[in-house]
């Protein structure tokens, strides 16, 4: 039986990181600047400025990946979230989200804020399982993705 790891990006996970999101991103919109320029380059984008990516590992194959994009308040931007078709609807996107939580949670994140889309509905059944709630229009900012119409926040609680 094959055996899903979780791990920390590791040099030589770019190309990877950018193709999950790239599929699933081509699937349903269409890529954006913004998108080019974060999953051109990750280290750059997401880890230089003190954010993480979560991979998903299934035989030595990547099949998933999350990043966690610092926000200028404090805590995260959960973002660039992807599982390879052949895997969705097993239950690895929660999996995934679960370890990136604990991750965010480990680095004293209070809050973490994603957005999405409407086009979603998997992905948002995912967040909102996961504790995720809607924000409310007067609380939502504006977006780099024209695909983004869903807005959501969670608040961690630090372990005791």
């Amino acid at each position: 039986m094959s055996q899903i790891t979780f791990r920390l990006f590791q040099p030589g996970d770019e190309t990877a990181f950018r193709q999950l999101n790239e599929i699933w991103i081509r699937q349903y919109f269409a890529l954006e600047a913004k998108d080019e320029e974060v999953l051109g380059d990750p280290l750059t984008h997401i880890l230089r400025p003190g954010g993480q990516i979560m991979m998903a590992i299934l035989d030595d194959r990547t099949v998933g990946c999350c990043a966690l994009l610092p926000l200028k308040e404090g805590g995260f931007e959960l973002g660039k979230m992807a599982v390879a078709e052949e895997c969705r609807g097993q239950g690895l996107g929660k999996q995934l989200l679960s370890h990136v939580i604990g991750l965010a949670r480990s680095l004293g994140a209070k809050r973490l804020y994603l957005e999405t889309s409407t086009k979603l509905p998997n992905a948002i059944h995912i967040y909102e399982s996961q504790g995720f709630t809607h924000l409310p229009p007067d609380r939502v900012r504006k977006s780099p993705y024209a695909r983004s119409n869903v807005y959501m926040e969670l608040f961690l609680e630090l372990p005791a």
